[in-house]
């Protein structure tokens, strides 16, 4: 039996939630799957994991051998790097997490740019609306929006954004422009879910957040401007996300004096140990491009 791979599978089972969901995760049958963990637990003469028809769950040996799990891979990999030359050789991979639209727009162009420069370094960029754990899921670099937590991370900021209010012209001539938050009371509105609650936008200077109508919710922001731009109501997204819509005059931002106060946008890492060369590279490519983009 391999002991590191039989590792690596109960990870992706704990992390997936299910044999099946791991097996699709890591393309192999779900037979497979469970003769490793079956294979493992035998092993270990111990249960690592409780199962029946609609949950699974670690058993206080699994968590205790999840950890070390974990601690043992990690080192594994970081005993690669370094045989791999990367703290001594500009190559290898790079895994970069960051939102799907900013990553989209602002990032993958730095990237791209960045991988002509340097051809024998190759890149995953993952984009997601949720914050990926670095450490688990073995992520180099994650972009981050938002005041961050104390933690290991290191982070470099490179800018800021704020939530802003948006609407096209036909709508704001049809119903009237808002004057305090108050007045969208009498508003249509388009909500976001994953920017907070979407039944209430919270703004500066009130002690509650304002309740508002939304007649439509989505999980993108994209999605949200589009439907904001075809005149169905107004839309709360950050700036840089309705940039290009303000631009090409679509959409008109109003409420600013209301708008939240501005949150940054860093780029976080691992903090422990040595920081391989390919990483101190992107980052001193990266920033300074980043903080120019985002200046204005």
């Amino acid at each position: 039996m391999d002991r590191f791979d039989a590792m690596s599978v109960l990870l992706a089972v704990v992390e997936a939630g299910s044999l099946s969901a791991a097996g699709r995760r890591l393309g192999v049958p779900l037979t497979t799957v469970s003769r490793k963990i079956t294979d493992l637990e035998a092993h270990l003469n111990a249960r690592l994991l409780t199962r029946s028809s609609r949950k699974l769950e670690l058993t206080e040996a699994g968590r205790g051998f999840v950890q070390a799990s974990k601690r043992i891979l990690g080192d594994l990999i970081e005993a690669e790097r370094i045989a791999a030359g990367e703290y001594a050789n500009l190559q290898g991979d790079l895994v970069i997490t960051a939102p799907v639209v900013f990553g989209r727009l602002h990032l993958l162009p730095v990237i791209t740019a960045f991988l002509r420069d340097h051809p024998q370094i190759d890149i995953t960029l993952n984009l997601a609306d949720r914050v990926v754990h670095l450490i688990d899921d073995h992520i180099d670099l994650a972009l981050r929006i938002g005041h961050l937590p104390d933690s290991a991370l290191k982070a470099v900021r490179v800018g800021q954004t704020q939530q802003v209010v948006g609407a096209s012209p036909d709508y704001l001539a049809a119903r009237g422009m808002p004057q305090g938050p108050a007045d969208l009371a009498t508003h249509a509105c388009i909500s976001v879910s994953n920017l907070g609650q979407p039944q209430v936008w919270a703004f500066d200077g009130l002690p509650q957040p304002v309740a508002i109508h939304p007649r439509l919710i989505l999980s993108t922001a994209e999605a949200a401007i589009d439907a904001a731009i075809s005149g169905l109501g107004l839309t709360r997204v950050l700036c840089y996300q309705i940039a290009a819509a303000r631009a090409a005059g679509k959409l008109v931002t109003v409420l600013e004096p209301y708008q939240p106060k501005p949150v940054p946008i860093s780029l976080v890492y691992p903090g422990q140990g040595l920081l391989p060369l390919k990483l101190r590279a992107f980052l001193d490519f990266a920033a300074p491009r980043l903080r120019a983009a985002l200046a204005p």
